[in-house]
């Protein structure tokens, strides 16, 4: 498993701070470091030209906004799938050379999207469950510093369902320029750590990052190659022309019934007639393979994406592996401020999770946990899971990562079987009992 790797903002060195605590020739070795760690800061697609008179900020002005034109303003520039966006890479150097407080950290900037239907759930305790979805998607994001967005309404009618991730997701594009990620989450997908953060150094040279196996896509030829339901990708031209191909297959094409029909004579496994986001992902690998593969990193060493069925039985003994690495080491029992999680989620990563791979029978807890086939909101769950078994282990892997949050808090779900009362936490727990 990787080191962890957190994302924090790169300091920024004014000249006047270097001459108040350096001298001479030091004074000019700052200033060649400093020009560095800007450039090398950003994307690999992008060449940001900076001046160090306007990047000596004092962290991001949000109030800042010159009047030079940038791609809002032009009007043949828009937000939908309908018009392909041309020359993105530029558009956005542009605006962050126009906006240089945002540079610094520029290199991993996240935004997450997620979002859910327009109307009320079916499922009677649908909405309660979607919205503790969210909040632990909100808890995660606050933690680690990361913007996100919900969507509960279509931004095209015909793209719905699993299609109408990719419209949020070019939106979001265009309207976070100084985020280097989209970061897409399910909305019956749930964070099980709340420390982790993903090895974004692994990715540096990839635009689109997914839960997948290649053999799976390229030898066995599997629907289920890969998982469409959490996926990473990168702000950049690259990724605006993959989503026009890939929105190609949904329901905007007129060939959409014969899309399913493609579908379906490769990837015999396929259950359902026509065209999906995810095998239409498989698809463009699978046919597309010296564009596509070497620029999606499909990532099988952690729970970039795990399967609900085969992680919740396991969480009692994970938390309980956690627990003991508390009672080892002080330095994890430390009441701490939230906003300074990651310090610890770092030393618990160096102390105890060096080289540990992720994934099934791991001592680590799996990152994300996808309920995939429970339909929370419909109740129309897969006909072979039992909808209590959804519901009642939803809750348990809600209340295993809120727990993580609410420690900081001072209190915990001593059952994870039940969302409330909170139990207050014990000074040095867990060495001092309950």
């Amino acid at each position: 498993m990787a080191k962890y790797a957190g994302a924090r903002t790169k300091p920024v060195f004014c000249f006047s701070d270097v001459v108040l605590f350096f001298g001479g020739a030091f004074m000019s070795l700052i200033l060649v470091w400093s020009f560095f760690s800007f450039s090398s800061s950003i994307s690999p697609n992008l060449n940001v030209k900076t001046d160090e008179s306007t990047t000596c900020t004092r962290g991001i002005d949000m109030r800042y906004d010159p009047t030079d034109p940038v791609y809002f303003d032009d009007p043949d520039l828009t937000y939908t799938i309908d018009k392909p966006v041309k020359g993105w890479d530029e558009k956005r150097r542009r605006w962050l050379e126009l906006h240089p407080s945002f540079i610094p950290g520029a290199e991993n900037r996240t935004v997450m999207v997620t979002g859910s239907q327009s109307t009320p759930c079916k499922n009677p305790i649908g909405d309660h469950l979607l919205l503790r979805f969210f909040k632990n998607k909100v808890d995660y994001c606050r933690i680690h510093g990361h913007d996100i967005f919900y969507s509960n309404a279509l931004l095209h009618p015909k793209m719905n369902s699993y299609w109408a991730k990719l419209p949020a997701v070019k939106a979001a594009m265009i309207a976070h320029p100084e985020a280097e990620w989209i970061w897409w989450v399910d909305s019956d997908a749930l964070f099980t750590d709340m420390d982790f953060t993903p090895p974004w150094h692994r990715y540096r040279n990839h635009n689109l990052v997914v839960h997948g196996w290649p053999g799976v896509i390229y030898d066995d030829r599997s629907w289920t190659a890969l998982n469409a339901g959490v996926f990473l990708i990168r702000n950049c031209q690259w990724s605006m022309e993959l989503i026009d191909t890939w929105t190609g297959m949904g329901p905007v094409s007129s060939d959409y019934a014969k899309w399913g029909q493609i579908q379906r004579s490769i990837f015999k496994d396929k259950l359902f007639p026509e065209s999906d986001d995810q095998t239409a992902l498989i698809y463009l690998m699978y046919k597309h393979r010296d564009v596509y593969y070497p620029k999606v990193y499909l990532e099988g060493e952690y729970y970039f994406e795990g399967y609900w069925l085969e992680v919740v039985p396991g969480l009692a003994n994970v938390t309980e592996r956690y627990l003991e690495m508390e009672r080892e080491d002080a330095t994890l029992r430390r009441r701490h401020a939230e906003k300074v999680s990651e310090r610890y989620g770092a030393f618990r990563e160096e102390r105890f999770l060096r080289g540990e791979r992720g994934g099934k029978g791991s001592k680590r807890r799996p990152f994300v946990t996808h309920f995939t086939g429970c339909q929370p909101c419909s109740g129309d769950h897969n006909k072979m899971y039992d909808g209590d078994t959804c519901w009642n282990w939803m809750i348990k892997a809600i209340n295993f990562a809120d727990n993580q949050v609410m420690r900081k808090f001072g209190f915990v779900h001593s059952d994870l079987g039940k969302t409330s009362p909170l139990q207050p936490v014990p000074f040095d727990y867990p060495d001092e009992p309950w």
